[in-house]
Formats: C-alpha cells, structure tokens, sequence
C-alpha cells in the first residue's frame, strides 16, 4: 500500500523519501512492505513448527492478504491501527522540532549520532515487548524506521556500490564505515539534473562515507567541499559545491538512485525488523502487530467485600468464554488483560496469552475489605485503557460509585486517544445522580454502555461481553438521546454484515423495528430474539440487507446501538497543524479544533472493492457532512468546514462493490463520540526515552483564539514525579510551558508512562488536552551477542533410517555480557533442551533424527542482544571437530558454516526479501 499519510498536503521540499503517490516510494510504503514481507516468513516458521502447510499470499502483498496466509483475518482492524501509529510515528520525524535535527536524517555525516539514535530506539522496543508494551514498541518502531531508511537516501551507500544494507546501524559498538574526514571535500558543484556524479570519485574509490549538509537559510555553517542534502528548502545547497545528493524522490539530485534506495531502505526495515522478531521470538512479533486471530479480552473488576456475587458472574462469564474459544465458537483474543482493584490498591495489571493463565487469575479474585463505599475506579479504568491495546473494548465490574473523581479528564484523554470502548456493569446503588452521570458518561462517550442490573441478574447481562468478543464487530447505528424523547431511526444492514444485534439501555416505553420488507416486529422474520435485564434491553435481529427503521418511544434518556459482524470497516485519524517548515497536517493527538476547518484521514479495511461515498458527524443539532476526496487506494481525505462544537458521531456510508449490479450500501458509525475544543495543546515527546533515576523537560504550547488565564495540569499513569506551571494566561493567541518528568530508580525498564498535559478555561466549560508515553530504558553497555562454541557432536550414516544425531554446545554472553536469558530453535525438527552453566552461560542440547540435516539455534541475552547459531548434521565420513561460533554479520548471531561467505549470505538474504516483494535490483 502506498504512502497514505497527509497526501496534497505535503511541499515538493521533504527531509525524507517523499508522502505522495505514484513512481516515488514513500517512508509509509517502505515501512509497511517490510513489516508486510517479515509477517509472512513469522507466519511461514509457525506453519511448518506446527507441522502445517503455508500458502504464500499473492504479491504485492497486501494487509488482508497476508492476514489471509497467517489465518488472523479478523485481525485486520487492529493490525491496521497498529500500522498507521507506526506509520504516524514514522512521519513525525520529519513533522516535529526533529526536521531539524542532522542525527535523526543523517545530515551532516552524523552516522555514528544516527546509528547510536537507532540503537537505543532498538533497546526500547525489545524492552517494551518483553514487558508487553506493544503500543510504545510500535511508536519506537516508526521513530527509527524513519532514521534508518534516511540513511540510504541520504548518504552515499548506494552510490558506493553497496548491495546489502549497513547491518552495523543495527548494533551500538558497530563500524557504519569508514567517514570522510571533516576536512575531506566529498562534492564538485552540479545542477539541475546533472548532479548525478558530484560525489568526488576518490571518496568512491577509497569507499568513504559522506552525506548531504542541510540548513534553513544560505548562511550555513558547511564545511568547504562538502557535499549537501539539495532541494527547495536547503539553504546549504545554494553554498559551494552547490547541489545536492539525497535520492528521496525520483526528480531529487540523485533521482535515479531512488529506487535503488528504497529497495535497499525497506531491506534494511526487514533487518531491523527480524531483529526485533529473534529478540522476542514469533508470537510476541505477531502479538506486537496485532496479527492475532481474535481482538483484545479487558476485564476491570472491584474487588472490595460486596462483590462476591459479582465476582463469581466474572468468573463464570470468562469459563463460558474459554470454552467456546476451545470450542472454536469464538476466535481467542489476541490478549487477556485483567486489572482487579480495592481502594487504595489499584492492580497489578495482568496480561497473558494463555487462556488458561488468565482463568487462574480471575478465579484466584476473591472480594474482601474496601472501607468506605466510593472506589478508585476511575483508577482502575484508567490502568486498563493505558495498558490494553488500542480499540480494545474493556468491561468494567463494579457495584460502588468512583472515589477518584479527579481523574475524570486524563481518562477521557486516553480513552479518546486510545479510541477504546468501555462497558461498565454497575450492580449497586450510586451515592448520588451526579455519581451515576459520571459513569454515563465515560461509557457513552467512548461508545459503550452503562448497564444497571441487580447482582442475581448480572449473569444474565453478560451476553453483552460474549457479542464483543468476535473481532469483526462493527457498529451501524450509536445514538443517545438526554433528555429522553421519542424518536425514528434508519440503518442500513448490508451483505458483509451478520448477527446484528441492538442494545438499548433506559427506561423506554418501547421500541419496534420494521425489516426492510416493511415486517414490523410483530411478525416472526424480524426479531430472532430479545432480553431485558435491569435497564438494559438486548435485541437480535434477523438478517435483511436493506433500510431498517426503529421507533424508540420514551420520555426519559436512553441509549441506542446497533452492532453487527463485518469485515469491511474503518480507521481515522483527525488532522492538526504539523510543526516545522514543511508544513502540512500530522495525526493529532488531542480534540481537533471546534468551529474551525478541520479534515481527517480516513481508510477502508477489508474489502478491495468496496468505497466510501460520504461521511457526516451527527449531533444533537444535526448534522455537518464532510468533503470526501479519494486519495489512492483504500484511503481517504474527509474536511469539514467548520467543525461543529457539539459532540459528535462519526457516520461512513458507502458502497460495497465496484459492480453496480451487484453494490450495496453500507452504512458504519465510529464507536466513540468525537468531542472539538476552541483551544488546543501541542507538545512533543522527541525520542520517548527516560532513565530511571533522570529527568526530562517536555516543552508544551497552549493556544486560543480567546484570551485569558488557562488551568494547565499534568498527570502521569504511573506515578512519577512531574513538576509544571498551573496556569498560563494567552494574550497573543498563545503561550508556552515545560513540564519537567522523573523517573524513580526503581523504574522498570521497558515500562511505559502515559503523560497527559490538560488546559482548560477559567469558566471550566471548555478542555484540550496533549497525552503521549515515554519508555523507561535503563542505560544499555552490553552490544555484544550471544556466541556458540560446540562441546561436541554426533554423526549419523549415511543413511538417514531411524538414527539420530545429538549436537551439545555452550552459549555464552562474553565478558561483561549481561547473561543469555533465552535459547529457542528458529528452524529444526529436533527437541532442545538447556541449562544454567557459569559465567551466566547456558548448555543446551540439540536431538534430532538423521533426516533432519539442519538446525537453527537462537541465543538472546537479558538486553535483547541477538546470536545465531546454524549447524547441520554430520555424515560418519566426516570428521568432527569443535567449533567455535563467530558472531554472523548479517544479523549479530553466530553460524558454523564456512561454505558461504558472509558478503554473499548477506546478498542472498537481500534477494530473498526483494523477490518476495517483487523488487529486483538494476546495475
């Protein structure tokens, strides 16, 4: 899939391979092909360990395809979501105070700067994913891609002849290479399109590094005779040698390089990529992706002395679920989270794959204590939706109003952010209307249900849980409706869609649906069936492509939602003002901006057909419909003009089919409210980094049309210290701000902190907020991999028969190491075994038949350092010796075959990704 991000938004001038379509390649198609081209070779590996058959995905490969091939095709929504943040993440390298950063581009032959910005991004991701942050491994992931494909458009790589990445930016004591001194002239003068050889050819000949200088303004600082980035917005081009040498589209200085470059680029993403996989290993690859077959399972349960009854419905809700998973009822969630609390203890938050791990937990709740009646609810919530993956639905279990108040907004931040769905089955009496009102309101906003039942009927009301738990379930109609008033509704059921459901929540008189045939509910083809528990009503339908109607007849508030299962949906993003030069919109992390021109990025997932045709936000006050403009395959660019002020829903019609004679419409709602804001917030996390026991500043900007004196406040979800002004007061239309995080000793590393810095305005009426994560990474020493030295080895015949061959060798971190914490068999039919030996080592021994000639041993120490090991069986006419394993310069492992160089394993490696992506180098 081509570059999606900000498309007719971006100047011709960029710091990077281009965001536009057509022959150029973009940092989103790069980043993608190459996480497209890493998924299969997971799922392929999983395959034949499981003893399956794999069938490759047609290429180009595509997110449904390879989904397809992995067998998660109802992944495909939070794989795209996860995607696009990686996406984001990338752009926002050159959409940040980082454009002008040389390290991040590698401007100014900053190659050591750059590689050391890779590696302990690198560090951060292995790190989060052992703890099981995927979200801040994917923002990670996006930062370095961006740097890391930067070096081939950006230096001279390709132009020295270079047919395999620079594996050394991959490793924090690598050689990137030799550099040009900075007294070295590297270019002659070059214009227009005769720049294709302005690199001096003895900085070819004796194969040195240089890359282009890049500065705002002519008066730069460039050294004499060095070469410089070129294009519209470099000044340093303009100074000689005039010109330029980046390859970032193909009518850039070295144009007809770009190609080349970016072929080599999204190798390189598919290095670092594998990397990432050998650290964690193949299901914490998928599980970091979102390529699992089932959507995320979130439970947030109070724990305190009343919930006996309500504990023992938890459980009995999640063995019914685990069973129609083993069942093949219902696809296993991608990941089981459950976050227990009882004023004041809030958690741990509990995360597992394993569905019986996550029933032991839930069985082990037991309800005691609590003290006063009011909660740490909101706590609770809060640690769910920071900790579950984006969009997740999160159900939470309670019988008491919340305590903590205070959090209200922060939550509201990250539930908007984090665009997940939070259900809350309440079973007691709250302390007063206004108690009532705050869970309402946190349920409806972000798209779910607040569902008042007694505790003998919470059992019953679980149903609710059971229907989300299906990962294609999308939403055709989300109103609410306070004060209550009765009221006619149309949604459109098209032919993806099945078991559609309504769910209706308040004191109704009564509601009554009419299928498109013009069936009221009174006749038996329209209502498969119906449940009413507490205040909550549950409706089945029964499937009819068409217009339906319902009448809600009511005097008080309710809340009306329909759901149903389909592959086709949607993911958005709303645009904000991207800082720098370059201008343009970036992804924004907050409230877009009311009563002002606003657009959004919009794409269509899985379906290859179908299109959209308009989208809308509906409020209390109507409608305000967008401008929808397709932008090139399945993404779309929606303005509105203005942005309505009230909170809004978001309604995607479309079509479902190229063919006219055989199209249907298809009509889905957003599953949370979009709120506007007349002010905004911005701020910036930079590299998302902090050390325990260190401090970072984060420079934030509020900013208003109207004047005045802001409350400014700044919580974090894990307690840190942070330190900022209360208020700012806007005279100019804008102000700004620090806040100032440290980070405990004790902080983990690979732990993520959520900060959120809110503004609101004196009459406490209107508020906008900037939230963003900062990974906790302790300082790493350790580069070295994991290397393997045989103890010994067995033959086998020559005929393979019944024999078997054993293979005993030692795996040691060397000297100052950190330890090897894991050894796992990448590829082999063999069992393997290991143990602790001294000096933080491990033995391990390999057993296979003689027919399974090959075995592929991978070694990982405690920082996510990556050795490995290759061995094949010995015939008896051989004769064994002991081998000691040197490092592999492809991947930072180890391998005992001499037979392949390492240059020509290295080409073989980089053919292998390019032909699968159909891509072939030109000389």
């Amino acid at each position: 899939m081509s570059g999606w991000f900000i498309v007719l938004l971006l100047p011709t001038a960029v710091l990077g391979f281009v965001v536009n379509r057509g022959t150029t390649f973009t940092h989103q198609e790069i980043t993608q092909r190459a996480f497209l081209n890493v998924t299969v070779e997971v799922c392929r590996s999983i395959a034949q360990s499981e003893g399956r058959t794999f069938t490759a995905p047609a290429t180009p490969y595509t997110v449904e395809n390879v989904l397809q091939s992995c067998d998660a095709q109802n992944a495909i929504k939070l794989f795209y979501q996860n995607m696009k943040l990686i996406q984001n993440y990338n752009i926002r390298v050159d959409k940040s105070v980082l454009y002008n950063s040389p390290s991040h581009h590698f401007h100014n032959e900053m190659f050591n700067e750059g590689r050391d910005i890779i590696v302990a991004g690198l560090g951060a991701v292995k790190a989060s994913n052992k703890k099981g942050n995927y979200e801040a491994a994917q923002k990670q992931i996006g930062k370095i891609s961006h740097t890391l494909e930067d070096f081939y458009s950006h230096s001279n790589w390709i132009e020295l002849g270079k047919e395999v990445p620079n594996a050394n930016l991959l490793k924090g004591n690598g050689n990137v290479g030799t550099i040009a001194a900075r007294t070295r002239a590297t270019c002659r003068s070059c214009t227009g399109n005769n720049c294709d050889n302005n690199i001096l050819s003895d900085i070819i000949n004796e194969q040195l590094l240089t890359s282009g200088y890049f500065a705002l303004s002519p008066s730069t600082s460039k050294p004499t005779g060095k070469c410089s980035y070129g294009g519209d917005l470099d000044g340093s081009s303009t100074v000689e040698p005039k010109g330029g040498i980046n390859k970032d589209t193909p009518t850039s200085s070295h144009g007809k390089l770009h190609e080349k470059a970016a072929n080599m680029a999204i190798a390189a993403t598919s290095q670092l990529l594998e990397d990432v996989r050998a650290a964690g290993g193949d299901s914490a690859f998928l599980q970091m992706l979102g390529a699992k077959s089932g959507k995320p399972l979130c439970f947030v349960v109070d724990t305190t002395g009343s919930m006996t009854a309500d504990i023992a419905a938890v459980q009995r809700l999640t063995s019914t679920l685990i069973s129609n998973v083993q069942a093949g009822v219902q696809p296993e969630p991608s990941v089981y989270i459950l976050v227990p609390f009882k004023d004041p203890n809030v958690g741990p938050l509990f995360r597992t794959t394993d569905a019986n791990e996550f029933k032991i937990a839930i069985d082990s709740l037991t309800a005691s204590g609590g003290g006063d009646r009011p909660e740490v609810t909101l706590s609770g919530l809060q640690m769910a939706v920071n900790g579950a993956p984006p969009g997740s639905d999160i159900f939470l279990f309670t019988d008491a109003s919340a305590k903590d108040t205070n959090l209200k907004e922060s939550l509201m931040a990250s539930i908007e952010q984090k665009k997940s769905t939070v259900n809350i089955l309440m079973t007691g009496v709250p302390e007063s209307l206004a108690d009532l009102e705050l869970y309402e309101e946190v349920a409806q906003s972000s798209g779910g249900q607040l569902l008042r039942v007694s505790k003998s009927e919470l059992a019953l009301a679980t149903d609710i849980v059971l229907d989300s738990s299906g990962s294609s379930s999308v939403t055709l109609l989300d109103e609410v409706r306070k004060p209550g008033k009765s009221e006619n509704f149309t949604f459109i059921v098209d032919d993806t869609t099945n078991n559609v459901i309504a769910y209706i929540t308040g004191a109704i008189s009564s509601v009554t649906f009419v299928n498109p045939s013009g069936q009221s509910q009174t006749s038996a083809p329209v209502i498969a069936s119906s449940t009413t528990v507490g205040n909550f009503r549950r409706i089945k339908l029964n499937k009819q492509v068409g217009i339906w109607q319902m009448r809600v007849v009511s005097d008080n508030p309710y809340t009306a939602k329909i759901v149903g299962d389909s592959p086709l949906d949607f993911i958005y993003d709303f645009l904000g003002p991207a800082q720098g030069p370059l201008g343009g919109e970036v992804a924004s992390e907050s409230r877009p901006k009311s009563d002002a021109k606003g657009s959004m990025e919009l794409t269509l997932i899985g379906s290859e057909t179908a299109t959209v045709t308009s989208a809308s936000l509906l409020n209390s006050k109507g409608r305000v419909d967008g401008t929808v403009t397709k932008l090139g395959n399945k993404e779309y660019l929606v303005e509105f003009n203005p942005m309505p002020t009230e909170t809004s829903t978001l309604l995607v019609r479309g079509s479902n089919s190229n063919d006219q004679a055989t199209a249907s419409s298809f009509q889905r709602i957003s599953s949370g409210k979009i709120k506007t804001s007349s002010l905004s917030v911005t701020a910036d996390e930079l590299n998302g980094l902090i050390e325990p026991g260190t401090s970072i500043s984060i420079p934030f900007t509020v900013s208003s049309d109207k004047a005045g004196v802001y409350t400014v406040t700044a919580t974090n979800d894990k307690g840190f210290s942070v330190v900022y002004p209360s208020s700012l007061g806007l005279s100019g239309g804008k102000a700004d701000g620090t806040v100032i995080l440290t980070a405990p000793l004790t902080a983990e590393s690979g732990s993520e902190v959520t900060l959120t810095i809110q503004a609101e305005d004196s009459g406490k009426t209107d508020m906008n907020y900037a939230t963003m994560s900062f990974t906790v990474l302790k300082k790493v020493t350790d580069f070295s991999s994991p290397v393997c030295e045989v103890l010994s080895q067995t033959s086998c015949p020559q005929s393979c028969g019944t024999s078997m061959w054993q293979l005993y060798a030692r795996v040691s971190d060397g000297t100052g190491g950190t330890g090897v914490e894991n050894v796992y068999i990448r590829r082999g039919d063999g069992t393997l075994t290991s143990r602790l030996a001294s000096g933080n080592a491990k033995t391990v021994t390999y057993e296979a038949s003689c027919c399974s000639t090959e075995v592929e041993i991978v070694a990982v120490d405690s920082v996510g350092n990556v050795g490995t090991c290759n061995f094949q069986r010995k015939l008896a006419t051989t004769t064994t010796t002991t081998t000691t394993v040197k490092p592999n310069t492809v991947n930072g492992g180890a391998q005992t075959t001499a037979s392949k160089s390492p240059k020509l394993m290295q080409s073989s490696l980089l053919c292998l990704i390019l032909c699968l992506l159909g891509f072939h180098f030109t000389n």
